[in-house]
């Protein structure tokens, strides 16, 4: 999806100005048409107005939005989606596998069975754990990968690796090329949403849903789940709306000109869309997260009457209306800052996974059931995981906390497009390592284009003399997850 400025190299030189400092000539014109007609002579735009409109995906596909709901800090799929009976057996005893060091050099202590009952749900008889009650009733829909496995065991760059396919800040997120690819529906609201938790971010913060080397157009836009979705978008006192229209018009004008003599300055040209867009989203954004008019039953099935549920149910309703708004992506963080107020259970992975499962089971089952009941179910795909799993050993005798573990782990997928009601891969009997049909963060990222309507070997964009991708070099689609 290569989208050219004429006469630019990749450097951002001219050609006439390319063809001098070679130092070439005339004798360079050679290399100059070699060069053009392998199209190494263009560059991505970095700025238009046209950057957010609507695009055509490369075929057909039924999602047209999608949501991310991360689990941050890594949430145990031996204690959620990923039922292991022979650490039963094994339960008190030292681990003899050939892992014999976790993440930051910890000794791998002892197996530790799931305190979590499991059962099989649904027609399909998936087996879920006892922390998820009104997720199992939608076990017909999930499809879990029980066999993916990523290249990090750090936060940091582990949330990276999931978010923008590559281990080190810079790298354009998810939903960056998903609105590159797709452009918005919507003029009043970002194509792009992010919301965190009250207690924190991910460790590396904005890095993970930045543009990266694209224009800053594309990145993300965190909206905040309480009070006005963004700081400082009410009008000021006594200024009208004539006045304040004038004003942009003027700031607007003066902004284009000196846009003008710096062609292809992409944070400037993201700065003059986004006061646009900040006076357009002083009513949408205000009415999206007004949620004081939603009737006693949604507000009960969100959870917002319940302390423990109340804040990711809040932002589970924003979504499902932001969804209804035509924004294109949508990511919700549960879990903030660092080790318990995360799903990073390295003390007590059993109470860790009480709270945080408990916090948002409700308000993710009643966002399923909305998005049935209101239609956009059949256009919506629903991610959810972490940046990776937890071992089945525990960190000592008596503590029932989980070290990291990126050989093995599970994710979800959900909703448009999406064959419910199964299990692809599997980890091994102890559930440490993926061993069969094993996914890489790669190939999650390959499949959730794909049935957003993109090819991730065709989405491209062009920096640093290569055709770059979010999959990197490698990345293929999971087809067992397709419909």
């Amino acid at each position: 999806m290569n989208r050219f400025v004429p006469n630019r190299t990749p450097c951002g030189r001219t050609r006439r100005e390319f063809l001098w400092e070679v130092g070439g000539g005339f004798a360079g014109l050679a290399l100059i048409d070699l060069l053009s007609r392998d199209g190494l002579l263009h560059a991505e735009p970095t700025a238009g107005p046209d950057l957010l409109a609507p695009k055509k995906p490369h075929f057909p596909a039924k999602a047209k939005h999608a949501v991310f709901l991360f689990m941050n800090g890594a949430p145990s799929h031996i204690d959620t989606f990923d039922h292991k009976p022979a650490l039963t057996r094994f339960h008190g005893t030292p681990y003899q596998g050939p892992l014999t060091v976790g993440s930051n050099g910890r000794p791998v202590g002892y197996l530790m069975q799931t305190p979590f009952g499991f059962r099989p749900y649904g027609q399909s008889g998936l087996e879920i754990s006892s922390l998820f009650p009104h997720t199992s009733k939608f076990a017909d829909d999930l499809c879990v990968i029980r066999s993916m496995y990523t290249d990090t065991a750090a936060h940091a760059s582990g949330c990276l690796q999931m978010n923008t396919g590559n281990i080190i800040i810079g790298k354009p997120s998810l939903g960056s090329w998903l609105s590159y690819g797709l452009g918005t529906e919507n003029e009043s609201l970002p194509a792009f949403v992010v919301m965190t938790d009250p207690r924190g971010g991910p460790i590396s913060g904005a890095s993970n849903w930045t543009a990266g080397y694209m224009p800053a157009a594309y990145q993300g836009t965190l909206f905040r789940s309480t009070g006005a979705p963004l700081l400082d978008l009410a009008t000021p006192p006594g200024v009208s709306a004539g006045t304040q229209r004038h004003s942009l018009d003027l700031l607007e004008r003066l902004n284009r000109e000196h846009l003008e003599s710096r062609p292809g300055d992409s944070e400037l040209a993201a700065r003059i869309h986004s006061y646009e867009l900040a006076y357009r989203m002083q009513t949408s954004a205000a009415e999206v997260v007004n949620i004081e008019r939603e009737d006693a039953r949604t507000r009960e099935m969100y959870g917002l009457n319940n302390k423990l549920t109340a804040d990711f149910g809040r932002k589970c309703l924003i979504t499902r209306r932001l969804l209804e708004k035509g924004v294109r992506f949508i990511q919700l963080y549960s879990g903030g800052g660092h080790i318990e107020d995360t799903w990073d259970g390295h003390n007590d992975c059993i109470t860790n996974h009480k709270l945080h499962a408990g916090e948002t089971d409700q308000p993710i089952a009643a966002l399923m059931a909305d998005l049935k009941r209101t239609g956009l179910w059949d256009e919506t795909l629903l991610i959810w995981g972490g940046e990776f799993g937890r071992t089945p050993t525990s960190e000592g005798i008596g503590r029932p906390g989980r070290d990291h573990n990126w050989h093995g782990f599970t994710m979800w997928l959900a909703g448009a497009g999406v064959k419910g009601g199964q299990a692809i891969g599997a980890t091994d009997e102890l559930g440490f390592a993926a061993v069969e049909e094993r996914c890489h963060v790669s190939d999650l990222h390959a499949t959730i284009l794909h049935l957003m309507g993109l090819d991730h070997t065709r989405l491209t964009w062009f920096y640093q003399g290569l055709n770059q991708r979010l999959t990197g070099q490698r990345g293929e689609v999971v087809k067992k997850v397709l419909a």
